[in-house]
């Protein structure tokens, strides 16, 4: 069964409940017309928004520290926080979504987000705005999966992978257009606002998804099933992880008792959530569907595909910043040439995929292969680059990053039974989500490692030769040198990743149809 066996029954409200059958809908409520389409749009705003919210706080950090009387450990803190229960969610909201209806639970955790971000320029202390930021992160990690099932559940054989590019946006044009978003708002806005940004798409969202997505009943009888004992397991690993991972540079990794705390219990808390997942009845993972080639190379490949696209964004970021001086506002061109874009490229790459004589193994590895020629031509970066110099990067990448991102989504639904639908969306989701967070910790710690070697080499090579300046300023020139050797090495090591996982792809994945062929 190819991604048109994600019919209108793979995500009804009760189907992750195997041994409780949902009733099926009326075709009144479920037909696609103009309220699902407005539902659907809804969705998307309400997910891109939450990857908003986190963008901004990141760009906006230091000045939120400044206002509120922040230090920085404190704003490390709460940076990881607000990932960590944000990816927790991630895992447990496709069984949320099922028991209390996709409406239901799409607007109160939006409902509650909107709320929550309200508050936080109010926070009378950090410990106030912790707290709020911890619920945020809460909700905000709810939605993505819930786009995901409303495009299986509702929309036809036809479009449905329209759908899912329009969750591809989460992946291309969501990271690019934040960064810029971020740095308009903290320019002209004011700090408050990298809180409150989110309000007016936020109610516009829940607008769309109020009169667009039918009202499923409840289906409170799945709590006769709930996974009491995976979610005690698993949320807390899941948090404690994330925290470990985020907070370990900083606190110097395994020299900290804190940081060993957290990711050998977090790792050992989701060894248990595992094993107790493979046994249960209505689990939230079905690790049996890991059996599926495709699902799991799409799951592997992800990982690798989201650590490059961190890094194109992240690399000419850093650089411009430290080797040209550039302020955040003066970056965002470098990021909307990509960004803007992704709104036509990626409905053109899905009609492409939507062809029955085209392979999307293909397209997944020209993607694949265009981004490591990106990164190839990237790693040619010398300290004469300016912002122009990386038009060219990003207009390969324009194309790149949806022909990398639309065969996973393929791959990943495709070939599954109607009641998987759920769990694959957490996987998926979930796996999105930690890969993001462990790809820009990986980045962080292999940036300063090389910026440490390259500062070593240049200091032993240059000596006491009375050619060089001295002082302040060759300090700082070594330092330049050093970006820039380290840019070179993170664009090469990024090609080098795309290229492996071209490789994978003869060993991994078999043929499949898009929806309209299988259909």
């Amino acid at each position: 069964m190819g991604v048109g066996g994600l019919g209108v029954t793979s995500l009804t409200a009760g189907s992750p409940g195997i041994l409780t059958p949902a009733p099926a809908p009326t075709t009144a409520s479920t037909a696609f017309g103009l309220r699902i389409f407005t539902g659907l749009v809804g969705v998307l705003l309400a997910v891109l928004v939450s990857g908003f919210n986190e963008n901004v706080t990141k760009v906006a950090m230091p000045d939120i520290r400044g206002a509120m009387g922040i230090g920085y450990d404190d704003s490390t803190w709460l940076l990881a926080v607000y990932s960590a229960t944000s990816i927790s969610a991630m895992a447990f909201a496709p069984w949320c979504g099922a028991t209390f209806s996709l409406r239901r639970f799409t607007l109160c955790a939006m409902g509650a987000f909107l709320l929550l971000g309200a508050l936080c320029p109010f926070a009378p202390n950090v410990n106030v705005l912790m707290l709020l930021r911890t619920l945020q992160g809460f909700a905000g990690g709810a939605l993505p999966p819930m786009l995901m099932s409303v495009a299986l559940r509702f929309l036809p054989p036809g479009i449905r992978l329209y759908g899912l590019g329009g969750y591809a946006l989460t992946a291309t044009f969501g990271p690019s257009f934040g960064t810029p978003l971020s740095a308009w708002w903290v320019e002209y806005a004011g700090w408050q606002w990298a809180f409150w940004q989110v309000i007016p798409l936020g109610l516009l969202a829940m607008l769309c998804v109020a009169w667009g997505l039918p009202l499923d009943p409840l289906r409170l009888e799945r709590f006769k099933q709930f996974d009491w004992r995976g979610l005690l397991l698993g949320l807390p690993g899941l948090i404690m992880l994330v925290l470990g991972l985020e907070l370990g540079q900083r606190l110097n990794w395994f020299e900290s008792g804190m940081i060993r705390i957290f990711i050998v219990g977090g790792v050992s808390l989701l060894v248990l959530f595992f094993i107790n997942e493979w046994s249960h009845p209505l689990p939230f993972f079905k690790l049996q569907l890991l059996k599926i080639r495709n699902l799991a190379h799409a799951l592997l490949t992800l990982g690798g595909v989201l650590f490059v696209l961190l890094a194109v964004i992240k690399i000419p970021s850093s650089y411009l910043a430290q080797v040209q001086g550039y302020r955040p506002l003066e970056t965002a061109p470098v990021m909307l040439v990509v960004a803007l874009p992704q709104l036509i490229a990626l409905p053109l790459v899905v009609a492409l995929c939507n062809l029955r004589r085209v392979d999307c193994r293909w397209v997944l590895a020209i993607g694949l292969g265009l981004l490591a020629l990106a990164c190839g031509i990237g790693s040619q970066v010398t300290s004469l680059w300016s912002r122009e110099n990386f038009y060219g990067l990003q207009a390969i990448q324009i194309i790149a990053q949806p022909m990398a991102v639309i065969p996973l989504l393929m791959l990943a639904t495709g070939g599954l039974n109607p009641a998987d639908g759920p769990f694959a969306s957490a996987w998926f989701n979930t796996v999105k989500g930690f890969s993001a967070m462990a790809a820009g910790c990986v980045l962080q710690v292999l940036t300063l490692n090389r910026e440490h070697f390259h500062s070593t080499m240049l200091v032993d090579r240059l000596g006491n030769s009375p050619l060089v300046s001295e002082g302040a300023d060759l300090a700082h020139r070594i330092h330049q040198q050093a970006v820039v050797l380290t840019s070179s090495d993170l664009y090469l090591y990024m090609a080098g990743l795309a290229l492996l996982l071209i490789v994978l792809i003869p060993f991994g994945p078999t043929r499949i149809y898009p929806p309209r062929a299988a259909s």
